[in-house]
């Protein structure tokens, strides 16, 4: 029997539940993945005032490099827990991390404690992330999954746009405490709701030893590539010897995690997954998905308030195009996934207006209009909106059910470091060419400002000075933009040897042709 038709037949021996409990749990889930996305974006806009009131400003980069970390190395290990002992339980002990994190978080009485207790946060977050995807992978068939994984970007995007103008409403009325203690109120809910309509099939609580050796060398491994990248070029100079120690540490780390999981019983990550086509595809343009989008994220609302004079103030707003663009195209994406079962359409049309979304966006200068730059960003939006979701429902299609842990939190993670890779690389090289135009057109002693100045700090400048500093924003920006282009191409390239692999719950059978039109099996039991 095929693990297509094993989880079929797993599927078949369940009743399903009244549709207000799917949409009851889908509810919760997207709270859930609303409180990992949020947090950050929020955090954010209020970090001018808790540094303002606890000091540290040296220390300010590892509020959020802490959260990054302790995210990015726990959600694999969230993922194979999930796997050995049963998803619901492992899915709200990562809820209540993540709400003691919270808690914690908010009690800081010093710039140290706020980083040690965002660790908390991020470790929790992990869970989040990957426990949502794997927990509508264990739900809902491939055929109607697309439709549901679509409304979590939706929830993504919601986020970006949301994230700070709620961060900054509430630091304004309430303080910045709140920006944490918000996370309170939402957690409760899903907690409540997780609890009390998720049921997922029975599941033997596995006897065997969690590799922890695998997991350790993991860690190890991440968190030495996640501070190369965040460190490298702005903290320390690449060539630097602390970064050299890092990256030999990554990799010797990396190497050994290698050497032990071909030989673990349970490894944390099993590399039989990887032999799969689709799986390996999927993890690769995941992760150049995630290097594209953050570092368009992190640069065009520089782009707009550089160079078009934009006010920061409602700088998530300046990423709607993008992000309306993302949101409806993932919706549509997944919603066509479900009715017609075929989705190696959707990474082509993806990877191609990726990259000329990126090569559009390399042409803005300093006469671009905001209404031009608009639908550049919508061009990009799109693409990516074709291949957020995509990627999960393929890469989780390509293995076994009781892979399904593991499989979703790989692909979270290549995208969370591809992420981190697309904002230190593009980081860098948009730097370099900021400092080498400010230096060409005399403007220098703006350059150690290393690209930050707002609209009302541009105002105050000489207009020669100004003038200089938009050119040099913009040449970065191009820089970086086409950096991107180019390495998206290889995204739009592996797109091309995807195989077409019919989805679990999706034959050629009558019924499946009116899948749209019911609501998807959840098999009862305890978890």
């Amino acid at each position: 029997m095929t693990p297509a038709q094993a989880a079929e037949q797993e599927a078949a021996q369940g009743t399903a539940p009244q549709p207000r409990s799917v949409r009851v749990v889908l509810l919760a889930l997207m709270i859930a993945m609303l409180l990992a996305m949020l947090d950050n974006m929020i955090i954010g806009t209020a970090m001018p005032t808790i540094v303002g009131e606890l000091g540290g400003l040296e220390h300010l980069s590892w509020v959020v490099t802490s959260y990054t970390l302790a995210t990015a190395a726990s959600t694999p290990i969230w993922g194979k827990l999930g796997d050995l002992y049963g998803r619901k339980g492992i899915f709200l002990t990562s809820i209540v991390v993540f709400l003691v994190g919270s808690v914690l978080s908010g009690m800081a009485q010093d710039m140290g404690q706020l980083i040690g207790f965002r660790a908390i946060q991020g470790l929790g977050a992990g869970g989040l992330m990957v426990g949502v995807m794997a927990i509508i992978g264990d739900l809902i068939p491939p055929r109607e999954r697309g439709k549901y994984q679509g409304m979590m970007a939706g929830v993504m995007a919601l986020a970006m746009i949301g994230g700070p103008l709620v961060g900054g409403t509430i630091t304004d009325h309430l303080g910045w405490r709140w920006s944490f203690y918000i996370n309170l109120p939402l957690g409760a809910i899903a907690l409540a709701m997780v609890t009390a309509v998720l049921h997922l099939p029975k599941k033997e609580r596995s006897t065997a030893r969690v590799d922890y050796l695998g997991a350790g060398l993991l860690t190890v491994g991440i968190t030495a590539i996640v501070l190369v990248t965040t460190w490298g070029g702005t903290e320390y100079a690449w060539s630097s010897t602390i970064i050299m120690e890092l990256i030999a540490v990554g990799v010797a780390a990396l190497a050994g995690f290698l050497f032990v999981e071909s030989r673990a019983v349970e490894p944390i990550m099993p590399l039989h997954i990887f032999r799969n086509r689709n799986f390996t595809l999927m993890s690769v343009i995941g992760f150049l998905t995630g290097f594209v989008m953050f570092g368009a994220v992190l640069f065009l609302p520089l782009f707009q308030q550089s160079v078009q004079g934009a006010s920061a103030t409602n700088s998530g707003l300046l990423l709607l195009p993008m992000l309306m663009s993302m949101m409806v195209v993932s919706l549509v994406a997944g919603r066509m996934t479900t009715n017609n079962g075929k989705y190696k359409i959707f990474p082509i049309l993806g990877g191609g207006l990726m990259v000329a979304g990126l090569l559009l966006l390399a042409q803005m200068d300093t006469e671009t209009t905001r209404l031009t730059s608009g639908i550049y960003m919508a061009v990009l939006g799109a693409g990516m909106g074709f291949l957020m979701q995509i990627t999960m429902l393929v890469a989780q299609n390509s293995v076994e059910m009781k892979d399904m842990g593991v499989a979703s939190s790989s692909t979270t993670l290549f995208r969370t470091l591809g992420s981190s890779f697309g904002v230190s690389i593009m980081g860098a090289l948009f730097t370099s060419r900021v400092q080498d135009a400010m230096a060409e057109r005399g403007g220098a002693g703006v350059t150690q400002q290393s690209a930050t100045l707002d609209a009302a700090s541009l105002a105050k400048l000489p207009e020669q000075v100004r003038e200089a500093y938009q050119f040099a924003v913009a040449s970065g920006t191009h820089a970086a933009f086409l950096l991107g282009g180019a390495i998206a191409v290889i995204g739009f390239v592996a797109a091309f040897f995807v195989k077409e692999v019919p989805l679990r719950g999706a034959g050629p059978q009558p019924a499946a042709e009116g899948a749209d039109a019911t609501e998807p099996e959840m098999v009862k039991g305890s978890a």
